[in-house]
This record gives structure tokens, sequence and C-alpha cells, in this order.
């Protein structure tokens, strides 16, 4: 594990490519259609919202953070009437196993295990007060299968850190279009990430000027040095709101888990288009 990288981000960007089969993989998207669920949106907003159970469209856009109402709205709550929540769980849960069980095939399956023992336990562990897609996901009832063990226990700390990403940028002051125009900025281009959150050019153009007056942001739409150290804060922060579980862990157990993800982790990432979550370009 690198030394000048926080502990719950190096392992991070090693168990979201694993979440991450949900949205990318065939199997995945196979699953969702045959519960009725046909389009990668509807696949995705229906899987991910699912462990919320039944709910319309507010709940999702404030647990996201990042998407356009309008485009939370043309999903939920109308999805139900297609799939319910519990079919949603079960295609996820089925997808996600099959495309692991298919990218993992020539890894050994004693590392599998181990890996899924460890992220298990940490997940076990994990305070999720205030971290609601966390909470509704550790809730659920633990699948059986090694490959749908994993997929779960890597989603739980997924979403985990995810929400405490959400109260980091929260605490900063930003929005949900805020907080792509500040990323596109930075390392991202508008026409790849805008229309996969749905914002209009109107929203995002006033997400944009109001960045310039409060100093995130030059007049030409580059990152001010005010801005860089603030993006800094807060993703200092959703480091260490994701850290209290692993402080009792040795150094030793953390590079002993990093090793059994990495491989994983590739493999899992090797077949996944750009995917504007923050994680580099190699893990």
């Amino acid at each position: 594990m690198a030394d000048l990288v926080h502990p719950a981000r190096a392992l991070w960007w090693l168990f979201e490519p694993v979440h991450a089969v949900t949205y990318f993989q065939p199997e995945a998207r196979n699953a969702f259609e045959e519960a009725g669920l046909r389009g990668f949106w509807r696949g995705y907003f229906a899987g991910r919202s699912a462990p919320l159970g039944a709910v319309d469209a507010a709940p999702v856009t404030a647990a996201f953070f990042n998407f356009a109402p309008a485009m939370v709205e043309r999903a939920l709550p109308a999805l139900w009437s297609l799939a319910s929540p519990e079919e949603a769980l079960v295609a996820r849960t089925k997808g996600s196993g099959a495309a692991l069980a298919r990218l993992l095939e020539h890894v050994d399956r004693a590392q599998v295990e181990r890996a899924v023992e460890t992220l298990e336990q940490a997940a076990a562990r994990l305070d999720c007060v205030g971290r609601v897609l966390a909470a509704a996901n550790a809730a659920l009832p633990a699948p059986t299968g090694v490959y749908e063990r994993l997929w779960q226990a890597a989603t739980v700390m997924r979403e985990h850190r995810g929400d405490g990403h959400v109260a980091a940028l929260v605490s900063a002051g930003l929005d949900g279009c805020e907080a792509l125009v500040v990323r596109c900025a930075m390392d991202m281009r508008r026409d790849q990430l805008q229309p996969v959150r749905g914002w209009s050019d109107t929203e995002w153009d006033a997400a944009a000027a109001r960045l310039v007056e409060r100093g995130w942001l030059t007049a030409a739409g580059t990152v001010t040095e005010l801005g860089r150290i603030r993006h800094q804060a807060l993703e200092a922060a959703t480091d260490l709101a994701a850290a209290r579980v692993w402080e009792d862990y040795q150094r030793s157990e953390l590079d002993a888990l990093a090793a059994a993800l990495k491989p994983i982790s590739a493999l899992c990432r090797s077949s996944m288009p750009p995917y504007p979550v923050g994680l580099p370009d190699n893990t």
C-alpha cells in the first residue's frame, strides 16, 4: 500500500471496481433486463436505490447527490411498476455474482475468500449512523455465494465512503451540480460528465457562475488556488470519515488485504469504461 496515500483511499481504489461490476458487466445488465428493467439507467437507479425500498425521487436525489433532480424523477417512482425493490435486489446480486465469477475465474479461490472475509469483517464494524445508503445495504441479508458475498461487502464499504463524501461536499458548501463543475475544471471533460448526471446547460452554467463568485473558479473556468485548497480539504475529510474502521488494523493486515484485492480489482477494472468517481489511472 502506497505510503503517500491514506489507507482508506488506497483501499477504496481497490474495492470500488468490485462494486462497479453491477453497472458495466453484461451479466449485470442481463439480470436487470430479466427483471423487467431494460436500459442502463433503469438498472442503475433501481439497483442502487432498492435497499431503501419503494422510495420516490426525493430521497434518492438527496442520497445520490450529484444527479439532477429531473433525471431522478424520470426514473422514480415509475421503476417500481416494472420491478419491485425486492426483485431489483435479487437481480443485482445475481448479475454481480455472475460477473465476478467470470472475471475472477482464474484467480485463486482462497485469495478471493480471504478478501471476502476481511471485507465482511470490516463492514460488520462500520458505524453507519448518518449514512443512509451504507446502513440500508448493511442491513440486507448476507448472500451465500463467495462472489455474491464479495460484491455485497465491497458495496457496503463503497456506499459508506460515498455517504461520507457527500457529507464532506455539503460541509464544503457545494451542491450536486457545483461538485461536478469543480471536478470538470480539475481533470474531467464537461461533455462526458454533464450528460450522465442530467444537468441542463443553464443549470451547469449557473453553478459555474456561483463558483466564480465564491472564489473556487476563475472567470475562465479554471480552478483557483483557493479552490484547490478547498478541494484537497474535502478529499481529506472524506478519507477521515472512512478511516475509523481501519484504525485498529496493523499495517501488515492492511497490506495483506491490499495484496489480496489488487488482482481482483485489476480484473474488474479491465473492461470498465471511464467512470467518473475519481479513481486514478492505475490502482
